[in-house]
C-alpha cells in the first residue's frame, strides 16, 4: 500500500468537505458542477489508509452528506410523531449514521483492494458500485442524479441505469485526484491515464447527443395524446378532517383544465380520493362518485379496504384506479413498496398479532399484480410514491408488459417546504431515460411535471401551490439495454469486488507495481525511478541508495560478491547513484 498523502486531522477535514460538496451538488441545492470534484477530498484522505481508518473516513463523509441532505427528517418527525425535538434529532442522527455507512463501504473497499495491490481507481469505483447497488437504505439515492438537468450526460442511463452516470462522475473525480496526487508527491502526471478518464464523460455526452436524436425522431412518429395533471395542494390533516374536500378540489381543477381544450388523460395524485372504498364495491362506487364527473380518461389515487379473518380485521390498499371517458372502472394497481411502520408492520401479514401490540401502525397490504392500467388500448405503467426511486422495480413493470407511458402519483407534503420534493423529482426523472418513455408525475403538493424520454422536463409545478399542468406526450414502444440486462452487470461487478478482497494482485519480480492513480514517478537519465514496492522512508531518515540489477559479468570471471566493510568507498557508476545525492520526494 502506498504511503498516505495527508495527516490524520487533515484527512478528517477532507472527509467532511467531501460530504458537504456532495450535498451541495445534489438536487435540492443543485450546484451540479461540484459533482465533478466533490469526491476528490475523500480520495486524498483515503490514499494509503489502512482498513479501519478508511472505514471511518468514508463514514464521516457519508454521515455529513446524509445529515445535511436529510435535514428535513427532524421537522417531519417532530410534526407527525409528536415526540420532543431532542428525541427527533436523535432518531435522525441514528438514521443518518446508518445510511452514511454507504460511504464507509467505499472507504473499506478502497483500502482493502489497494492493500491487495489493485489500482486505486478500480478499488474506489467498485466500492462505489457496491454502495449504490447493494447497501440497504430507507430512501434510495444515486450520485448520478446530481447532473439530472444535463440531459446529454444522462442518456447512458438506458444502458446501465443511474449507476452508469455515477461512475461517469467518479471517472472525472479520479482524473482530478490524479493531478492532486502527482502534485503532492511531486511527480509527473500520467497524461495517458488522465485523458482516458476524461474521455469517459466525453464519450457519454457523445452517445447522449446521438441517442437523443433518434429518440426524438421516434417520439415524433408515435401516436400522441394530450395529458393534464392536477396538483390539489391538500394539507395532510385537512384530508383527514374533510374526506370529501380532496375529491371536490380535484374535480374543480379538472374542469378548469378541460375548459381550455380537450384532454385524452387526466392524472391525479396519490390517495386523491381519500374515503376508503370496499374493494368489492369499487366497480359500482367509482363511476357514481368519481368517474362520471371527470369527463375524460383518468388515473387517480384511492384507498381500498378488504376485510380479513385475523386479528387485524381489515387491510387497506394504496391504489391507482383507471376510468374511461364514461367513468367506468378499467383497471387497478396496488402499491407494492410500502413504508415500514408507517403503512405496515414488517411481518404483519404473516403474524397478525403484531398489530395487537402496535395498534396505531398502518394496515396497508402490498399489491401483487404488475399489470399496467389500460387507457383506450394503451398500457400505462403506474407507480405510487417512492416506487419511482427504484429503477429495478420500474424495470420489472416494463418487463412484465411493454407499457407505452409511465405514470407516478405521490404525496410529498410530509416533508414540508424543504429540498426533499426537488430531490425526489430529480431522482425520479431518470426512469424516463431508462425506459425511453414519457413520464407523467402528479403529486399532491409538488413537484409535479412531465418528462420526455430524453429526460427533459416539459412542464413542472412549484411546491405547495394549487396547479394544473398539461403537455403533449407520445405513446412510445420499444426496449432498452437497461431493461434487458437490468442491474446484472453491476451485480457481477459487486461479486468481482467481493472476490478481489481476498486476491492479491501479482507483480512480476523487478517490475514496477501498478500505478494507482493518474500519475507516474519522476525519472531522470542519471537516476532510475524508485520501485513502488519499496517502502516509503520518513523525512528524518536518509534514504539509502536504490538497489539496481548487477552489471554484466566481467570476461575475467564472476563479480566479487564479498560484502564491503563499513569503511569501504560506496560504489558509483551507471548502475548505482551517488550516495550523497538527496532522495527524491
Amino acid at each position: 500500500m502506498s504511503p498516505t498523502l495527508v495527516g490524520g486531522r487533515t484527512a478528517i477535514a477532507l472527509s467532511v468537505l467531501s460530504g458537504l460538496l456532495y450535498f451541495l451538488a445534489f438536487p435540492g441545492i443543485g450546484l451540479w458542477p461540484i459533482a465533478f470534484f466533490a469526491l476528490v477530498p475523500l480520495m486524498v484522505a483515503l490514499e494509503g489508509r489502512a482498513l479501519r481508518p478508511a472505514l471511518g473516513l468514508g463514514w464521516i463523509t457519508g454521515f455529513v452528506m446524509t445529515m445535511t441532505g436529510f435535514y428535513w427528517l427532524v421537522e417531519m418527525l417532530r410534526v407527525f410523531s409528536g415526540f420532543p425535538t431532542a428525541l427527533c434529532v436523535l432518531f435522525a442522527v441514528l438514521l443518518c449514521l446508518y445510511q452514511g455507512a454507504t460511504m464507509a463501504v467505499v472507504g473499506g473497499f478502497t483500502s482493502r483492494l489497494t492493500e491487495r495491490r489493485w489500482p486505486f481507481g478500480l478499488a474506489f469505483s467498485l466500492g462505489f458500485v457496491v454502495s449504490e447497488l447493494a447497501f440497504p437504505v430507507l430512501f434510495r439515492w444515486y450520485f448520478g442524479a446530481s447532473v439530472h438537468s444535463v440531459w446529454p450526460l444522462v442518456q447512458i442511463a438506458d444502458l446501465g441505469g443511474p449507476i452508469t452516470i455515477s461512475l461517469t462522475l467518479v471517472a472525472v473525480n479520479l482524473a482530478l485526484f490524479g493531478a492532486v496526487h502527482a502534485r503532492l508527491k511531486r511527480r509527473r502526471l500520467n497524461w495517458n491515464k488522465s485523458i482516458a478518464l476524461l474521455c469517459v464523460p466525453v464519450l457519454a455526452i457523445g452517445y447522449g447527443l446521438i441517442r437523443a436524436h433518434f429518440v426524438d425522431r421516434a417520439a415524433a412518429e408515435a401516436p400522441h395524446a394530450a395529458v393534464g395533471l392536477v396538483q390539489a395542494n391538500m394539507s395532510l390533516l385537512g384530508k383527514r378532517r374533510d374526506l370529501r374536500e380532496g375529491l371536490r378540489r380535484h374535480l374543480r381543477l379538472t374542469k378548469h383544465l378541460l375548459a381550455k381544450h380537450p384532454l385524452d388523460l387526466v392524472v391525479w395524485s396519490e390517495t386523491s380520493v381519500m374515503r376508503a372504498v370496499d374493494e368489492d364495491r369499487v366497480a359500482k362506487e367509482v363511476p357514481r362518485v368519481v368517474g362520471r364527473h371527470i369527463g375524460t380518461n383518468a388515473i387517480f389515487g384511492a384507498v381500498l379496504v378488504r376485510p380479513v379473518d385475523d386479528s387485524r380485521g381489515y387491510v387497506f390498499f394504496n391504489s391507482a384506479l383507471a376510468t374511461d371517458r364514461k367513468g367506468v372502472l378499467r383497471g387497478r394497481y396496488d402499491k407494492h413498496y410500502l413504508l415500514a411502520f408507517g403503512e405496515y408492520l414488517p411481518f404483519g401479514d404473516t403474524f397478525p398479532i403484531l398489530y395487537d401490540w402496535s395498534p396505531n401502525s398502518g394496515r396497508f397490504s402490498a399489491g401483487k399484480s404488475l399489470d399496467p392500467l389500460p387507457i383506450e388500448g394503451h398500457p400505462v405503467a403506474t407507480i405510487i410514491c417512492y416506487e419511482d426511486l427504484s429503477p429495478s422495480f420500474v424495470n420489472s413493470l416494463f418487463r412484465h408488459e411493454d407499457a407505452q407511458l409511465l405514470v407516478n402519483m405521490t404525496n410529498d407534503a410530509w416533508f414540508g417546504k424543504t429540498t426533499e420534493p426537488y430531490s425526489h423529482f430529480a431522482l425520479a426523472k431518470l426512469r424516463a431515460v431508462e425506459q425511453r418513455r414519457y413520464f407523467v408525475r402528479s403529486t399532491n403538493s409538488g413537484v409535479s411535471g412531465v418528462i420526455d424520454p430524453v429526460g427533459r422536463t416539459l412542464v413542472r409545478s412549484k411546491i405547495f401551490r394549487q396547479a394544473t399542468l398539461e403537455a403533449d406526450v407520445a405513446w412510445m414502444s420499444g426496449t432498452t439495454v437497461y431493461r434487458i440486462l437490468g442491474d446484472l452487470p453491476w451485480w457481477l461487478a459487486a461479486a468481482a469486488a467481493a472476490i478481489l478482497l481476498f486476491v492479491r494482485r501479482k507483480v512480476r519480480p523487478g517490475a514496477t507495481a501498478p500505478s494507482t492513480v493518474a500519475e507516474e514517478p519522476a525519472t531522470s537519465a542519471e537516476e532510475p525511478a524508485t520501485s513502488a514496492e519499496e517502502p516509503a522512508t520518513s523525512a528524518e531518515e536518509p534514504q539509502m541508495p536504490i538497489e539496481n540489477p548487477p552489471p554484466p559479468a566481467s570476461p575475467a570471471g564472476p563479480a566479487d560478491t564479498t560484502p564491503e566493510s563499513s569503511s569501504a568507498k560506496p560504489i558509483e557508476g551507471p548502475y548505482f547513484p551517488p550516495v550523497d545525492r538527496k532522495p527524491e520526494d
